[in-house]
């Protein structure tokens, strides 16, 4: 190619760049854009932000044991398929795979990736602060592990501590609170029923079922405190193997409703969240009225 190409070539992604009425042209003629952030070009990253609507979303897993039969990268696995079908329905930009989460009380298991708390949260705020810095206004995380309910509504409320032009938006919920199959266990917190179910359908190629029934799944009720006293070592009190229920109980039928409910309630999330106005606005008055306390009314 010769320099006078080479010119043009650099002229016309310039230009592209920074005539937005171009991208959207050029996106409804050409090929439809991927919602995966490492995909995407230079120039398609900025037509995604658009049609986005400056909203991304940060599938939040974990890398953990998951009983005897279920891969460690289940929480990411299961939360990044249930994300990426659900921008199918409601487009928005994906980050990669993120798992620098809260899982201190599986240290002792193969594979368990445990980073300090002190690393989890300044991680993910300079994370949110780059996806912020490239365009996305609105960042939903979509939480996949149960060791992050805490750690992430801690994250949302301490955005407030200073000014951001973004808003963090947390989605926890994981498994629908009734209907579907009937299901045939009663303990089912961690790698048993449910959770196997939803594997059958995200990645049932790494299930080892005839690995389910291998180690116990029920409570050892080894510590025992009054309601309402809190110990951090209760996980691994009760169960010590990291496994709680019995995945053997799985079906693909429960699988597929859990999975269809998670996928549509977050893609009904992205809609609700494109179309909010109130909580940005709300957010920069909040950071404004911060500036001079004692100018607020009393």
């Amino acid at each position: 190619m010769s320099l006078f190409s080479d010119v043009v070539l650099s002229a016309a992604v310039c230009a592209a760049l920074f005539c937005q009425p171009c991208l959207l042209a050029q996106t409804s003629a050409g090929s439809k854009l991927s919602a995966h952030w490492e995909e995407l070009t230079g120039p398609d990253f900025v037509q995604a932000i658009v049609q986005a609507k400056n909203t991304c979303v940060l599938p939040f897993g974990i890398l953990e044991k998951h009983g005897p039969h279920m891969p460690i990268g289940t929480d990411l696995l299961d939360v990044r398929y249930a994300v990426l079908h659900a921008v199918e329905k409601q487009y928005a930009v994906v980050f990669p795979e993120y798992y620098f989460g809260q899982i201190a009380e599986a240290r002792h298991e193969p594979g368990t990736m445990a980073y300090p708390r002190e690393l989890q949260l300044a991680l993910l705020q300079a994370t949110t602060d780059e996806m912020g810095r490239n365009g996305c206004r609105k960042i939903l995380i979509v939480n996949g592990h149960g060791g992050n309910n805490s750690l992430l509504p801690y994250f949302a409320q301490t955005q407030l501590d200073k000014p951001h032009d973004y808003m963090v938006y947390i989605f926890d919920e994981r498994t629908p609170p009734s209907g579907g199959p009937k299901k045939k266990t009663t303990v089912d917190a961690h790698a048993g029923e449910s959770e196997t179910s939803k594997m059958m359908i995200a990645r049932p190629d790494l299930l080892h079922m005839d690995r389910a029934q291998s180690e116990s799944g029920a409570d050892q009720h080894r510590e025992n405190l009054p309601d309402g006293v809190y110990t951090g070592i209760w996980w691994y009190a009760r169960f010590p193997d990291h496994y709680a229920g019995d995945g053997s109980a799985a079906t693909r039928e429960l699988g597929e409703f859990q999975m269809n409910w998670w996928i549509d309630s977050v893609a009904n999330a992205i809609k609700s969240i494109q179309a909010d106005d109130v909580s940005p606005r709300l957010q920069k008055e909040f950071f404004e009225k911060s500036e001079h306390p004692l100018d607020t009314p009393q």
